[in-house]
């Protein structure tokens, strides 16, 4: 076969050039790095996060590529948010309680008996921020949405946990400072650690038990080092997802408004529809090992437990002063009003 060269009109081949020239800009696409905590794979990984990425990147037509960088890959968990501040990561997603007394005000919806499911805690905590509430805490970064893990147990290697004061002597991960310091005044050692980390530390043997949501338990595998769960709810722990605030501004006006669609109140509760559902299946996984439960019913109430979560409560008020009681009163004001469970 004989391939013939044909000649192309001057006008047309100026043409042409123009607009291969053009084709690049066209063509180039805004990536965006997303930094999160949990493992590669795992349901938050993929139905939050993937499903975030993906939905953005079809609601731009390619004009935004995402890039997800899952467990502690691009930066580690007490420095997600900061890495999202400095542009380490264009969108940081972590809670915010690794990073120590950044957040006071934001530690309201983690106080025992504000929220008793994903799905609360999130609507909660995202109406504080849409309300305004929260926004000094959050000025160096783009917030997208919020959401929270549920309520958190006790969960303990060799023994069940009844009352309080059998948690005394016993090495306990911290999942915030306000439950490391309720563990504290109850005689355990209070140990900070990511929860990526948990695993290896039960393993060894180098803790004896932790306060954590069932998500957790089954994201983390925690389930096969923690066979004793005591269902006293004693925090719900804050979360976020956050965008670079100079990242967010470059972009042109189209693309912040897609942006813009996936974030507030309807991420947040899709994010709490995972969450709510890891919920089911952490506590599931744990019945059928065979696991031993103690449930503790209106934990408020409980002649045991309830003084110990009050005093928890009045504590934060105390030490966090400031606004800190009258965004208490309303997040309480929500989840009777607004917010289901």
């Amino acid at each position: 076969m004989t391939l013939t060269a044909r000649r192309i009109p001057l006008a047309a081949s100026l043409t042409l050039a123009a607009g291969l020239a053009a084709l690049p800009a066209l063509a180039e696409a805004t990536t965006l790095r997303i930094a999160h905590v949990w493992p590669g794979g795992s349901m938050v990984d993929r139905e939050l996060f993937g499903a975030w990425a993906e939905s953005v990147e079809e609601a731009s037509e390619g004009r935004l590529s995402v890039e997800i960088y899952p467990g502690q890959t691009l930066a580690s968990a007490d420095n997600t948010y900061q890495g999202a501040v400095s542009g380490i990561a264009d969108i940081g997603a972590t809670a915010q309680g690794y990073s120590a007394g950044r957040f006071p005000l934001t530690q309201v919806i983690e106080l025992p008996g504000v929220s008793l499911s994903s799905r609360q805690g999130s609507c909660i905590l995202q109406s504080l921020y849409d309300d305004g509430h929260l926004d000094d805490e959050y000025d160096d970064s783009h917030v997208l949405f919020m959401f929270t893990t549920g309520p958190g147990y006790l969960h303990t290697s060799d023994r069940l946990i009844e009352t309080p004061s059998d948690l005394e002597g016993l090495r306990m991960r911290r999942p915030t400072a306000v439950v490391g310091d309720m563990f504290s005044r109850l005689g355990a050692q209070a140990i900070g650690m990511p929860a990526p980390d948990v695993f290896t530390s039960m393993q060894r043997g180098a803790i004896d038990g932790l306060s954590f949501n069932w998500e957790g338990m089954k994201t983390f595998r925690l389930n096969e080092q923690a066979h004793y769960h005591t269902e006293v709810p004693l925090y719900d722990l804050a979360l976020t997802a956050t965008m670079n605030r100079d990242t967010y501004e470059s972009l042109p006006d189209d693309l912040r408004q897609i942006i813009d669609e996936h974030s507030g109140m309807q991420w947040s509760l899709r994010a709490a529809a995972v969450y709510d559902e890891l919920i089911r299946q952490g506590r599931e996984e744990a019945q059928e090992a065979g696991h031993e439960f103690l449930v503790i019913d209106d934990a408020m109430n409980d002649d045991a437990w309830g003084p110990v979560l009050q005093e928890t409560i009045d504590r934060y008020l105390a030490d966090t002063g400031g606004d800190a009681e009258s965004l208490y009163e309303e997040s309480l004001r929500l989840q009777q009003e607004s917010c289901d469970v």
